[in-house]
């Protein structure tokens, strides 16, 4: 069993940034599939960005891109989200998500093994 906890969200104004963290509780990160996906009250949830174990290739929402950027740290077992130029309607509860192995295509199709809690972002003025 693997513990994700995310972290950073909060309260932003538009054009502004937040950088999400997911600590995990597994040593073996390189191993998973890991990214970020949100949900906004009403809405589907969606998939905002991916990178894969091994090789580390990114996905991004084509909403995201050039605005957003995933990274991992294996040292620190921890799934990072940078968020920049955040805009209102990106106000939704942010999830972190790995599967075993996996690709950024299996995520994307909502295929996970473990899913964090999430953590708040609201962009308003």
């Amino acid at each position: 069993q693997v513990q994700l906890v995310e972290s950073g969200g909060g309260l932003v104004q538009p054009g502004g940034s937040l950088r999400l963290s997911c600590a995990a509780s597994s040593s073996s990160l390189h191993y998973y599939a890991t990214g970020w996906f949100r949900q906004a009250p009403g809405e589907e949830r969606e998939g905002v960005a991916f990178i894969a174990g091994s090789d580390r290739g990114t996905y991004y929402a084509d909403s995201v891109k050039g605005r957003f950027t995933i990274s991992r740290d294996d040292g620190k077992n921890t799934i990072y989200l940078q968020m920049d130029s955040l805009k209102p309607e990106e106000t939704a509860v942010y999830h972190c998500a790995i599967k075993w192995k996996g690709t950024k295509e299996s995520l994307l199709r909502g295929e996970y093994d473990y899913w964090g809690q999430g953590t708040q972002v609201t962009v308003s003025s």
